[in-house]
């Protein structure tokens, strides 16, 4: 018989009297309750808080996770997993600890998890950001005592443009780009990026064409009522030199470089990513144009967010840790951090040139 979340279980013995989420080798845990949330080893019950590969691993005996996110964990790690889902808002009570889920506005389905018990509220960030890009529930700080951040760009130097100017900025490049009759590449991560470039793009230009790993998703989002234009693939009827020559294809990093580029001929290509904004980037990346794009909180994003929450106690759990405690510490708040193993800016953590293999 499977494991699940709504059964009542015995405390754990090392629960602590006063932490509510500690860390332990397979990922942070909950004493009381216990359950992990987002672990990277497999544990019995894990708490996912939305379905990025770094945050939802395979092999959990029972997973929780928002609604919207049930497709791609299953389409990722099996249809057969053993998987409860919750609305935003709903609670559920798991050995004395009261456990709701609330947007995150990183990506579709993803979740803030909010912690109640013996007094005490935690709230665990996983990845978010505050600007509302129209295609996922829009980040809501949970007021607690106790918040767990990520800081992916936990750095003064990153601040993102309104998802208007971004959007803008994109057509017109590929606005110019189809007027000189060359085909518009952009590599963005396939789950939440491409997207929002999708959601955005003016599909008077040309034909908007999605690489194949991007698709699937695509049809995630459509089901659950995010409108996004339509998409083909390079391989669909139709889809000549004249259609490639005005076209927006939106392709994942892994296609720079490979065997599939050979179909669009002399093209533009460009790189969407928050790493963008960092000088040099570009270049390294090896691409004509750069679009800071990121689905995590800036500089003053993840200043607000915290605030917001009202929390005496902030951890901090990935990205730039030391610069993020030490402000916290100057505001007076009690500050320290998590070791994770959870990725940067989804796939394109590291700055590096293109892979070459097909």
């Amino acid at each position: 018989m499977p494991v699940t979340f709504a059964k009542d279980l015995s405390i754990a013995a090392d629960a602590s009297p006063r932490d509510l989420i500690v860390q332990r080798p397979e990922g942070l845990y909950c004493p009381p309750g216990d359950f992990h949330i987002d672990p990277w080893k497999p544990v019995a019950r894990a708490v996912i808080t939305h379905a990025h590969g770094d945050h939802a691993r395979r092999g959990h005996g029972a997973y929780l996770a928002h609604a919207q996110s049930a497709g791609i964990l299953r389409a990722r790690l099996g249809a057969d997993i053993h998987l409860q889902t919750l609305a935003y808002g709903e609670a559920i009570d798991l050995n004395g600890v009261r456990l709701s889920l609330h947007p995150a506005g990183h990506v579709l389905g993803s979740a803030q998890v909010r912690l109640e018990h013996g007094g005490q509220v935690w709230v665990a960030s996983g990845d978010y950001k505050l600007q509302d890009d129209g295609t996922c529930a829009p980040f809501k700080p949970v007021r607690c005592h106790v918040f767990i951040t990520e800081s992916t760009f936990g750095l003064p130097i990153y601040r993102w443009q309104p998802q208007a100017a971004l959007t803008a900025e994109i057509n017109t490049w590929w606005q110019a780009n189809a007027a000189a009759g060359r085909c518009s590449i952009v590599y963005a991560y396939a789950f939440g990026k491409a997207q929002r470039i999708l959601h955005g793009a003016d599909a008077s230009v040309g034909p908007l064409i999605c690489h194949g790993a991007i698709e699937p998703l695509n049809a995630a989002y459509r089901a659950e009522g995010v409108a996004l234009p339509p998409t083909q693939l390079v391989t669909d009827p139709g889809i000549d030199k004249a259609a490639l020559s005005r076209a927006l294809v939106v392709a994942p990093p892994s296609a720079a470089g490979s065997l599939w580029l050979r179909r669009f001929g002399d093209h533009a290509d460009a790189f969407a990513s928050g790493w963008m904004q960092v000088r040099g980037t570009r270049r390294r990346r090896g691409v004509d144009r750069g679009f800071v794009m990121s689905d995590h909180a800036d500089w003053p994003g993840l200043q607000a967010a915290i605030g917001a929450t009202g929390a005496e106690r902030v951890i901090v759990t990935h990205g730039s840790i030391p610069v993020m405690v030490r402000w916290l510490r100057e505001q007076g708040l009690d500050a320290q951090a998590f070791e994770t193993q959870y990725g940067g800016d989804d796939d394109d953590a590291l700055p590096e040139a293109p892979a070459q293999a097909p």
